[in-house]
Formats: C-alpha cells, sequence, structure tokens
C-alpha cells in the first residue's frame, strides 16, 4: 500500500520583527525564549537546545534550503507554513515565507496553515495581554486575503489535490460564517483558473465533522489537558493537588506514552486526517503555566507513526496526509529539526517508519 504524504507544520518566527521588539526587546525570537529556559523540577530537562542546524535566522537563504535538504532526506514531503492575516490586511511573520515564495527555493513542496488567532502575552506568561486581535472585518477582507495568497496557490510547488491547492484553517469555528468564505474563495478560485481550493481544518475531537462547516477534512491534533483546566471541589485530592503545584511554581505534567490515544486516535472517521505529536514541553514560554508531556524518546515517537499511517491507510478520503506537529516550534518543545538530547532520533523514527512503505501520489 503506498503511504500517505507527509506534511511538517512549520514556524515562520525566528527572526526580529519591529512588533516583538516593542513587545519584548530588541532582536527577540523565540530562540530567547528557548536558551533562557530553565528546569521547573527536578529531571525537567531544559534547556532544549538545537544542535545540526544551530540557533538560526530564518532570514538566510542558506538555514531554509538546509531545512528542507533534511526534511527531505527523512521522509518529510511538504511544509505547512503558518500564515498570519489579522484582519484589515495585517500580516506578521511573512517574510521567510515571501521569500521562499519569490526565490522559488527551497524546492519542498509547501502549503500554508491560516493561523487565525489573537496574540496575547502568552509567550511570557502574561495570557490577559492583548498583543494583535484577530478581527474578521468582512468579505472586502476575505477577498484582499485571497488575492494576496493567490500567487502561493499558482506556485508549481504548491500541495495539491486533484489539482486544488491545500488551505488549512487553524480555528475553524472562529470563523464566521465559514461556509460563505469557503464559497467565496472558491468562486474566486475558480475565476482565477484553479478547479478550486481543498479546504481543511484543526480540530482536536475525533468525532468531529468538518463538513458541517464547509471544509474537506480535518487535521486531529491532540487535546492535552492541563491541570489548571477548572476542578470542582467535589474532587477534593484533585483540586488541593492543583494548588499546591502552584504553589511551588511547578507546570502541568502528562505522560507520553498515555496520551497516544490523545494524538492518534485508534479509530476516526474518514474526514479525520492523523497528525503526530514528537514532543511537548512549552515552558520556556509559558514557565510555571506550561504544559510538558515527560518520556518522548524516538521509539515512541516512531511507535505513533507507525499508528497514524495504518490509521491513514484505512482512510476513504481523496487526500492521503499525515500531518507532524511540528518541524521547528522550539519553545513549544516540539520540534522533528535535531536537538541536543536526541540529535537526528527523531527524524530517524519518522524515516524508519516509513521505509517499509512506498511513496504516495506526489505532492
Amino acid at each position: 500500500m503506498k503511504r500517505p504524504t507527509v506534511v511538517a507544520l512549520y514556524l515562520p518566527q525566528y527572526h526580529p520583527i519591529p512588533e516583538n521588539d516593542e513587545w519584548w526587546g530588541k532582536g527577540f525570537t523565540e530562540w530567547t525564549n528557548v536558551a533562557n529556559a530553565q528546569p521547573l523540577y527536578p529531571g525537567h530537562h531544559q534547556p532544549s537546545l538545537p544542535a545540526d542546524l544551530g540557533f538560526y535566522d530564518l532570514r538566510v537563504p542558506e538555514t531554509r534550503l538546509a531545512q528542507a535538504d533534511m526534511a527531505r532526506a527523512y521522509g518529510v514531503d511538504a511544509f505547512c507554513y503558518y500564515h498570519y492575516w489579522f484582519g484589515n490586511g495585517r500580516r506578521l511573520l511573512q517574510r521567510p515565507f515571501d521569500e521562499v515564495l519569490a526565490s522559488g527555493q527551497p524546492d519542498l513542496p509547501f502549503m500554508l496553515c491560516w493561523a487565525n488567532q489573537t496574540w496575547s502575552g502568552v509567550w511570557h506568561g502574561l495570557s490577559d495581554r492583548i498583543l494583535v486581535e484577530q478581527v474578521y472585518p468582512g468579505q472586502k477582507d476575505h477577498e484582499a486575503h485571497f488575492e494576496m495568497l493567490l500567487p502561493a496557490f499558482q506556485d508549481a510547488r504548491y500541495l495539491r489535490i486533484d489539482g486544488m491547492p491545500v488551505f488549512k484553517v487553524y480555528r475553524p469555528t472562529e470563523l464566521p460564517e465559514p461556509r460563505k468564505t469557503i464559497s467565496l474563495w472558491q468562486d474566486m478560485a475558480r475565476a482565477a483558473g484553479l478547479p478550486g481550493i481543498y479546504f481543511l481544518a484543526t480540530h482536536s475531537d475525533a468525532q468531529w465533522n468538518p463538513l458541517e462547516l464547509g471544509f474537506d477534512a480535518y487535521v486531529k491534533v491532540p487535546r492535552l489537558l492541563r491541570r489548571r483546566e477548572w476542578v470542582p471541589w467535589n474532587q477534593p485530592l484533585l483540586k488541593i493537588r492543583g494548588k499546591w503545584l502552584d504553589i511551588l511554581g511547578r507546570p502541568s505534567v502528562l505522560d507520553y506514552a498515555s496520551e497516544i490515544d490523545s494524538v492518534v486516535p485508534p479509530v476516526g472517521r474518514d474526514e479525520l486526517i492523523p497528525c503526530v505529536l514528537p514532543n511537548w514541553d512549552n515552558t520556556p514560554r509559558s514557565g510555571s503555566r506550561g504544559l510538558v508531556v515527560e518520556g518522548s524518546t524516538p521509539r515512541l515517537f516512531g511507535q505513533q507513526v507507525r499508528r497514524a499511517l495504518a490509521l491513514a491507510s484505512r482512510r476513504q478520503a481523496r487526500d492521503s496526509f499525515v500531518f507532524v506537529k511540528s518541524w521547528n516550534e522550539w519553545a513549544e518543545g516540539n520540534h522533528l529539526e535535531p536537538g541536543r538530547k536526541f540529535g537526528t532520533g527523531y527524524l530517524e523514527a519518522l524515516r524508519d517508519e516509513l521505509a517499509a512503505r512506498p511513496h504516495g501520489s506526489e505532492p
């Protein structure tokens, strides 16, 4: 059986921008959080630092080429770049992808994910501070958004299903009138000479139905429960434990092996695209408010990949994807890129699980 196309989510953050200079200090990037991270309890592995690619700057073309070469060598077929459009034409962190598009390099296939969420101060534990609000001004803004994306959709490298560029929406339920917006973009795509757009959503519920909102399928991401989700007093031991850990400044901690059903369900509807999680520790961003998924290893990640491939093979769908969350979310401790602890171990686990399966349809 042919294997699915593997798509890794890609954060285009690692370069200074004026907004981050203003909010967090001159020269701030995610590397600032990564390098300053500290262990918050005995055995907590922080700081977790990059290995082969180092503390890179995404304004450097050679860095982007090296990432693509590494991805391709280990079985990642495409990057899914996060794309930030906050409404009224406002974009952030656009430079790396704009340069990928303009230069034609790297030649690795790609797609875009609209990260349609408000930016808050959560990176520094200031969750009540709004930095940039996600707004939806209406049809004219959706039209402008589509026109901005059209050159990417027309690029030969863009990931397609039956000729349709694949576009993902991160918060589908927050998009007002999603069916109306999707219909508008479908009409605009056809008017531009495309056969349409293949719309993906993101959701954590294994039984969610994306068709109800007009999407073609969805990428099932894990819902990792944090300790600080509200607990009633009729569960006194859990309530007291959480308050005591708050006093100690401890993050929420989950066990990686125990979370496999949350990450890749044993069964799922045909519209569910599996998404694997190599690792997770967002305490570099969120400190004691963060979440650590302990016990991740390349071997356990390989088991997760195997399960995702089996789930993907049972789907009856136009697409054939497995997503990886993520390629380079370093401040969330969520990356395939080599780190100093396991080196290329996660990449090797992915490659080894894919090796027994012939390549699927070309992106």
